[in-house]
């Protein structure tokens, strides 16, 4: 008997379905739906399961239950507990972690990308499991929560910025994760060399507009106290001092470099340090796996990927090994095919991903370990 194609009515994938199966479990998102009514579609059609029925059965269980009944639908957000902060008027309370994760994949217009989600919660887990960051204190925003104020809309990131730094104190460490589109964008106060902001797209930036580096620094940056440390991570397109933090490391140069001239606010040293890594510079567009790693299981943003690989299996890492490590895999899989031939030779600058490190200050970057705690 031949398998069934069947469709998975969450992400719309196609794929084959062996006969006389009772549960059906999408290649693609992973996404699982069992039927109850197996052994009856069974009988009532001569020994063949009729999935039109399954299907459909299956379609009724979701909007019954909404899309917090999959366990692919269960949302990453945990209510947080109830701790009791009275010391902390005094100062004493224990240093915390604390981390916004966004992924927005555009799934209802042309924008839409593929493997946002899937880099959340990769990086998710990366938290969790590698630096102990409770649960209760990682907030995601993704188009896939069942709650709209976590949907990635640009409001709700804003008020999420809010959170991510409020009542931050001296030994807290904050993690900010975007994967999605990011574009730049006419400078109108004068403070880009090259006249563009580097911006990100909120699931609704067609009609509410994208988040300009401005925006993002002056919501997350200026607020760090002192003992503070923020590490951004940021695999979009265009995202290279996204965060618009005055120090750019060159990797060839071994050496930190002033992006734009120090403001007299940026001279202040009693603020916490923000360290950022996006995927690739101002001028450059990110890749994902299914373009550019072939071969991986993973389908989302290439940085992304392959910073989790790399942390998993060495998590105590300093930045500039974790720099050159994401650098080399990424070139590995760019000539071993991720573009074609004649694109790489007349846009290969623009093209050629090259990830970008940038800081609030100066630090060394072979003696400074990626430590989030």
């Amino acid at each position: 008997m031949m398998d069934t194609r069947s469709q998975c009515y969450r992400c719309r994938q196609w794929f084959s379905v062996p006969p006389n199966t009772a549960t059906i479990k999408c290649p693609s998102c992973k996404f699982e739906t069992k039927t109850h009514s197996f052994e009856r579609s069974k009988s009532q059609d001569g020994g063949r399961i009729s999935f039109r029925s399954f299907l459909e059965t299956a379609r009724t269980k979701l909007s019954r239950c909404g899309t917090g009944s999959s366990k692919s639908y269960e949302s990453l957000n945990c209510k947080p507990s109830t701790l009791l902060f009275s010391e902390s008027l005094s100062g004493l309370r224990p240093c915390r972690k604390r981390a916004l994760l966004i992924g927005v994949t555009y799934k209802n217009s042309k924008h839409k990308l593929k493997g946002t989600i899937i880099d959340v919660k990769g990086f998710r887990g990366l938290l969790i499991d590698t630096f102990t960051f409770p649960k209760e204190d990682i907030r995601v925003l993704t188009e896939e929560e069942p709650e709209p104020d976590f949907f990635p809309t640009k409001k709700n990131i804003q008020n999420s910025f809010k959170w991510l730094v409020e009542d931050c104190m001296a030994g807290d460490s904050l993690v900010f994760y975007f994967s999605g589109h990011g574009i730049k964008q006419f400078d109108l106060d004068g403070d880009e060399s090259d006249g563009f902001d580097e911006t990100i797209c909120p699931v609704d930036f067609m009609e509410a507009g994208t988040i300009t580096d401005d925006e993002i620094k002056s919501a997350i940056v200026r607020p760090l106290k002192k003992g503070v440390t923020l590490n951004a991570i940021v695999d979009a397109c265009h995202s290279g001092t996204v965060l618009d933090l005055p120090y750019v490391y060159n990797r060839k140069e071994k050496k930190w470099e002033n992006s734009t001239r120090l403001s007299e606010e940026e001279k202040h040293t009693d603020r916490g340090l923000a360290i950022s890594l996006a995927a690739c510079e101002d001028i450059q567009v990110a890749a994902d796996t299914s373009s550019c790693i072939g071969k991986s299981s993973i389908n989302g943003g290439a940085m992304t990927s392959v910073l989790i690989q790399i942390v998993e299996k060495k998590p105590t890492i300093t930045y500039g090994k974790l720099l050159d490590s994401i650098y080399e895999d990424i070139e590995k899989a760019n000539k071993e095919g991720c573009l074609p031939r004649i694109i790489k030779g007349m846009l290969n600058n623009i093209l050629s991903q090259r990830p970008q490190l940038s800081a609030s200050k100066e630090f060394d970057v072979n003696s400074r370990f990626l430590i989030l705690q």
